[in-house]
């Protein structure tokens, strides 16, 4: 995966020195764009007459991975004279350079970083200016640099091009000597940022007669001052300039005679450019979008940046300026990024804050499209892996946390030149998503058609209209009851959600493809192959259409109802769900002609202006493709096609929803999951706790023996001697043993009635009821949150009895009974001091309510008043407290109790704060929706209110300090326990499984308890990313290291690829380490399996697995549910061959079968 380019190609060398003086200069960027600016500088003044000539060698940081490239690298340094950085922020990337570099810097007569980590910025020297002490001078601009490096990778850039402005003023407080060094690193900086191939001549010039060669009495060549370009400004190809005024842009606009009439009415599109792919030229990509765009009816304005901080020209240019009509009113019907990075800073810090409320002022769609930056074009499009891992993370993963959508590839890269060059299939589609989604705000609600997909999985089991934790049809029937009332053309909409389902589905019950069904079109073949132009390759899987799936044998059938301008469609299966050699060998597979025929439909006849796919999850965004970056011939690229796509999907599912994002261009919208509530006792079980209470009455009595027998004979009959050890003579029991076993079996019942299930299905736009609002709360209430300053209502118990939380929950583990019932007490009397604070606001019917009623909303806030009123000690007691007191916990700790109370009353609003309609139709209408993360609200109410663009995290920033912590206690415990059941000996081999969920959720605790099983410690680097390891010393560790398998889920290598690197480089720094293999079974298996296989140590200490690229799951429940299996084996055998595709983080891309 990593770039096979090697930087001879593009390495300058003059072809005659004829008595010259040569200057040797090496440069490293992090995008190409300087590639060819730079070789075209170098060639120009080879071939000008004057007395210097330049041999230039240059190379992309991402080049630097391999071994080749990074060899001649360091041999260039060592013979050069200049060298050159720019944006190196990619720390392992980052220590190369400096280890590269450093041992010659002091006989370099000159180095000149620009913006990059701190270390490899240290590296400048430019006679007596240097940064070799940054962060410890006094000087002015080492305080400078220091103070913006802190402030983040936007405001540092920005402000340099403010103290570029100011420079006169800023020399005027350096010392004389150092003045004109100072001076010339901020000309450099001004030369660089100029980037056009004359600035970038005249750069290597003033550095030839300053540094290189001062001696020389004279200049070699004259270095003309940097041409200065606007800061940030309007650009477009066929414009005579760059405006720096809206209104000139406007006028010029209006004025063009090469416009065509259908323009005058078109969208507005709002384009953000790097200014550095303008100046040096390397701006084909840029001509090829707006060309397209205005060919297809739109109209532009592409506004650009010099430093990181676009957020400031869409401020500037995307709205009214103010001499007109209607000043500070959007400009744009939509905007699309072409830079790759966040809107407010770049591949070091981002300001997520100021980006989206920069968005939301502006309130459009905001697409963010990538050029490839560290492959070529040819790597990307042989690659199954796509887009480089590095650049998923910081120009996919990043940008979404501003609320970016669809992530498509824009541009090709050459490798000789480093130029972008246009993939006009991908413009063209970029261009079209773009134009549709300005589309949707221009477009009236009554003319606008909206294709509601459900889903049926498992196939063939009556589950049509299923989603997880989604009441379907009841919320279907809410959005079409809503869109009605919005506006929307709906006909003959059903008065019921049973009778909309009845319509679709005919017989609720139905199997999928059975007549029962509801049809709403027959495609004849010959329409199906004029408008689906992939079909022809589903033949190799499936033949000639129609084929036998969603057909009547002569043409394709379309299910579904039509209601007006909303159809209400299903989705068909993957389609070979009960064939297992498909199941098998389902990497290569493709959709059917039934499933490709359902989209080609809702595009090109139905006419769809936007589809929602309903719930979590379809099959759309799983077919197979590119894992990131699709070209046009993956299939979810395909079938989507150019409509908007819209996604309600879990909250608690980020992982598969940034699938739904990244591959189904999707704009998610998250939806509340029920509460988790305690499953509580029935039958046997609850006759068994009776009993219990009894004992606890009448223990020391003869009675208490009577009922230790019956609850011994209770306890088999309800199966519960599986997991609780009974004794078979009770009689012979003194009283401390009969204690034990009752405590046992006590623990066993909380163990069962506390095991969380769902309260029933969440409808959209349905607020929560009393009860399910206390159930989320008394979750939320149970975690101790340190961050916040929060202990956790059962901590503040368990401290109220002079105990702790841990203390109780390790006494009711062990069966203590008195441990046992206060835990059962400290939960009752959280659970009712909850309720209480739920009380005050629930209404009649049983539901939360918070909403802005006219009778209802003055007495609410006077209740909230009052609340903090009691909070603050003003008048009498709150509800909750009085709760407790009235339990017997009446001197908890107010203080902290109020604090958290605080919390959780900030945490209902949020539960009740419903947006899933509203983020809908603000979707609908072209809006920007808010972002936010995914997961766990229980763990990070941060999550809710629902109805947002849902996005995942900053894959470099797990696992968080606090997962690191929580995983050393797990892994700890867990190998305590291994030990107890194994007389002692420590366990040798662990397997794990990696979940992208769970560790979203989790902010990677479970990669956390993987290092720690290894003795492997996490560190971030200078800007707070996780890409380093460091080997716990086995005096610090205090056990052996434990080895690993590790499978990791399709959805978790997509999303966490840079992850599995780590965990690839942590074993393999393990099996490396020499120390005894008593004390490291990493090492020990890693040998003994070099040996046995011939094969080197790094090789055989391969331990990470996953499926192939663009493949997911195993597919064995398929196979289970399907009955298309026989033998035991042959399910361990699929399971081996979908999932044992090694992973080498020295060559992510190509993932190697293994086993």
């Amino acid at each position: 995966m990593f770039t096979q380019v090697r930087s001879t190609i593009r390495r300058v060398t003059p072809a005659e020195i004829d008595g010259r003086r040569l200057l040797k200069v090496v440069y490293v960027v992090l995008e190409p764009q300087y590639q060819s600016a730079l070789t075209s500088a170098a060639t120009t003044l080879n071939q000008e007459p004057g007395r210097l000539a330049v041999e230039l060698s240059g190379y992309l940081i991402e080049e630097l991975r391999d071994p080749e490239n990074y060899a001649a690298f360091c041999a260039d340094v060592a013979a050069a004279d200049v060298f050159i950085a720019s944006l190196i922020f990619i720390e392992d990337l980052a220590g190369k350079v400096v280890a590269a570099v450093e041992p010659h810097r002091q006989r370099l007569k000159a180095a000149v970083v620009f913006p990059s980590m701190p270390e490899v910025m240290r590296l400048n020297k430019l006679g007596s200016f240097s940064m070799a002490q940054l962060g410890q001078s006094k000087s002015a601009i080492a305080g400078f640099m220091k103070r913006r490096k802190e402030a983040g990778g936007a405001s540092f850039q920005d402000a340099m091009l403010k103290l570029l402005n100011t420079l006169p003023t800023v020399l005027k407080y350096l010392p004389v000597d150092k003045a004109q060094d100072a001076r010339a690193f901020m000309l450099s900086f001004q030369y660089w940022l100029g980037g056009s191939p004359d600035n970038l001549r005249n750069f290597l010039v003033m550095l030839a007669n300053c540094y290189v060669y001062p001696q020389a009495g004279q200049p070699l060549m004259q270095a003309a001052d940097p041409v200065l370009y606007p800061d940030q400004g309007i650009w477009h190809p066929l414009a005579p300039c760059m405006f720096e005024d809206l209104d000139d842009y406007m006028a010029w606009t209006a004025a063009r005679s090469d416009q065509s009439g259908h323009q005058a009415d078109g969208p507005w599109i709002g384009l953000v450019l790097q200014r550095s792919h303008l100046v040096t030229g390397d701006d084909a990509h840029y001509v090829a979008l707006v060309q397209e765009l205005e060919f297809r009816g739109a109209r532009v304005i592409p506004v650009f940046c010099g430093g990181l901080d676009f957020s400031k020209p869409v401020r500037s240019y995307f709205f009214s300026s103010a001499s007109s009509a209607d000043p500070g009113q959007p400009l744009v019907d939509a905007v699309v990024s072409l830079t790759g990075f966040a809107l407010v800073g770049g591949p070091a810090r981002q300001d997520h804050p100021r980006a989206i409320e920069t968005l939301q002022a502006l309130n459009r769609p905001y697409m963010v499209a990538l050029p490839l930056v560290f492959q070529t074009t040819q790597e990307w499009e042989a690659s199954d892996l796509g887009l480089h891992p590095v650049q998923v993370a910081l120009q996919i993963a990043i940008p979404e946390l501003d609320g970016a959508i669809e992530p498509i590839v824009l541009s090709g890269r050459d490798a000789a030149t480093g130029k972008a060059h246009t993939l006009q299939d991908r413009v063209e589609a970029i261009v079209e998503r773009a134009i549709r989604w300005a589309n949707l705000r221009r477009k009236p609600r009554q003319a606008k058609k909206l294709a509601i997909t459900v889903f049926s999985f498992p196939p063939d089991k009556g589950n049509v209209g299923t989603a997880a934790y989604l009441n379907v049809f009841d919320s279907i029937h809410r959005v079409m009851v809503e869109l009605q009332a919005r506006g929307y053309h709906l006909e003959d909409l059903p008065s019921t959600p049973k009778a909309l389902m009845d319509a679709v589905l005919r017989d609720a019950e139905a199997m999928e493809g059975a007549p029962e069904l509801a049809i709403a079109y027959r495609m004849g073949c010959e329409e199906y192959y004029r408008l689906t132009p992939y079909a022809e390759r589903l033949e190799d899987n499936w033949g000639k259409a129609p084929g036998a799936l969603n057909s009547d044998g002569q043409n394709l059938l379309v299910y579904g109802r039509q209601f007006g301008h909303v159809f209400v469609g299903v989705q068909p299966t993957f389609g070979y769900e009960g064939d297992p050699m498909r199941l098998l060998y389902s990497r290569s597979a493709s959709p059917h002609h039934g499933f490709a025929a359902y989209y080609t439909y809702l595009q090109h006849i139905w006419g769809a202006d936007a589809v929602l796919h309903f719930g979590t999850h379809g099959s759309l965004e799983f077919m197979p493709g590119k894992q990131m970056g699709m070209s046009d011939t993956c299939y979810p690229d395909s079938l989507i096609g150019c409509i908007p796509n819209l996604y309600y999907y879990a909250a608690n599912n980020p992982s598969e929803a940034t699938i739904a994002k990244r591959r189904g261009y999707a704009a998610t919208i998250s939806y509340l999951t029920p509460p988790a509530e305690n499953a509580g006792l029935y039958k046997g079980l609850k006759e068994l706790s009776e009993l219990v209470s009894s004992y606890q009455q009448l223990r020391e009595g003869s009675r208490g023996v009577q009922i230790v027998h019956a609850v011994v004979e209770t306890a088999r009959r309800c199966n519960l001697d599986q997991d609780v050890a009974l004794p078979d003579d009770v009689d012979a029991l003194d009283l401390q043993a009969r204690d034990s076993v009752v405590g046992a079996v006590y623990r066993q019942l909380m163990e069962i009635e506390s095991r969380l299930l769902p309260c029933g299905l969440h409808t959209i736009g349905k607020p929560p009821t009393a009860e399910e609002a206390v159930a989320t709360l008394v979750n939320i209430a149970a975690l101790d949150r340190e961050e916040e300053g929060i202990l956790g209502l059962p901590s503040l118990l368990a401290a109220h009895l002079g105990r702790s939380i841990e203390e109780i929950y390790a006494g009711n583990n062990g069966g203590v009974l008195a441990d046992v019932e206060l835990a059962r007490r400290i939960n009752d009397a959280s659970r009712a001091a909850i309720g209480a604070m739920v009380a005050v606001v629930t209404r009649r019917d049983g539901r939360v309510d918070l909403t802005t009623r006219p009778n209802g909303w003055q007495q609410l806030l006077s209740r909230l008043e009052q609340w903090i009123n009691r909070l603050m000690g003003r008048q009498g007691l709150s509800p909750w407290l009085r709760t407790l007191i009235n339990r017997g916990f009446a001197t908890v700790d107010q203080e902290a109790l109020d604090k958290l109370f605080v919390y959780l009353q900030g945490s209902l609003r949020q539960i009740c704060a419903d947006q899933e309609l509203d983020s809908l139709l603000r979707c609908l209408d072209g809006e920007y929706i808010l972002p936010g993360p995914g997961g766990d609200p229980i763990r990070n109410p941060g999550v809710l209110p629902s109805g947002k663009n849902m996005h995942a995290l900053d894959p470099q920033a797990i696992p968080t300090r606090a997962a690191v912590a929580a995983a050393k206690q797990v892994v700890d415990q867990l190998l305590q326990r291994q030990r107890q059941e194994n007389h002692g000996a420590w366990p040798e081999t662990i397997a794990c499984v990696l979940w992208g969920t769970d560790n979203i959720k989790t902010y990677g605790e479970s990669l956390a308890q993987i290092l720690w099983f290894l003795g492997v410690q996490p560190k971030a680097d200078t800007i707070g990313r996780v890409n380093k390891l460091e080997l716990i010393p086995l005096e610090a560790l205090g056990r052996p290291r434990i080895d690993v398998v590790v499978n990791c889920s399709g959805v978790f290598r997509d999303l966490f690829i840079n992850q599995m690197a780590l965990l690839d480089q942590a074993v393999k720094m393990a099996a490396e380490a020499e120390e005894p293999e008593a004390m490291n079974f990493v090492r020990k298996h890693a040998l003994a399996q070099a040996a046995e296989q011939g094969t080197d140590l790094r090789r055989a200490a391969t331990r990470v697995f996953s499926n192939a690229s663009g493949s997911y799951s195993s597919n064995v429940n398929l196979a289970v549910e399907n009955s298309t299996w026989e033998e035991e084996s042959e399910l361990q055998d699929m399971y081996l061959r979908r999932k044992s595709f090694a992973f080498n983080g020295e060559n992510p891309g190509q993932l190697s079968m293994e086993r």
